[in-house]
């Protein structure tokens, strides 16, 4: 399976619909390797084009692998492998394109619907678990992934919703979500009282 994700940090929204970079927090880095090291995933990118966030990653990143981390608790440097860092949303494409000798096919993941044809969670998890070609799927900080990204990409994905009106997940949460969605085990289990 060549199952990429990306925490793009910029070009996202801010609520004024405005474009800017938001910041890296060190609770993501911590907890999006150890889900995308649960499932599989042979990367997972966080995209900031600020030259200081890159190099917090990469400080917390060395503290937990040759550090004091290190040796202290070793499963967090193992799940800290799969993280990259790139200062663009075509540096990540063009290391996937580089690593896997094709372009990947771009998901985009938002929490509102848009206009782009919604791909349901069943099927997207059927093509990648049965494709050769590498996969990416996006997930936006802040408001949201800009309107540029979101018609560049090749599907979006299905909003993640609750059975209210509430609808605004932490980062974490849905990567968690959605790749357990798309690679967690089909269970099937009855619970009878």
């Amino acid at each position: 399976m060549k199952l990429y994700c990306a925490l793009v940090h910029h070009p996202v929204y801010n609520k004024n619909r405005e474009v800017i970079a938001t910041s890296i927090t060190t609770s993501s880095i911590h907890d999006i390797s150890r889900t995308a090291k649960t499932y599989g995933l042979k990367s997972f990118f966080f995209v900031t084009p600020i030259p200081r966030q890159q190099s917090l990653i990469r400080t917390i990143i060395e503290h937990w692998k040759s550090g004091y981390g290190a040796t202290y608790n070793p499963t967090r440097g193992i799940a800290l492998d799969t993280i990259r860092v790139c200062s663009s949303l075509a540096e990540c494409i063009t290391g996937i394109e580089t690593e896997e000798g094709a372009k990947p096919y771009i998901v985009v993941t938002c929490a509102r619907p848009n206009k782009k044809e919604i791909t349901r969670f069943v099927r997207l998890k059927e093509e990648i678990i049965s494709s050769t070609t590498p996969w990416l799927i996006l997930f936006g900080t802040g408001w949201g992934l800009t309107k540029e990204i979101l018609q560049m990409a090749d599907r979006a994905l299905e909003p993640i919703r609750g059975p209210g009106d509430y609808n605004h997940l932490s980062v974490r949460a849905a990567v968690a979500i959605t790749l357990d969605r798309l690679l967690g085990e089909d269970l099937n289990i009855c619970f009878k009282c």
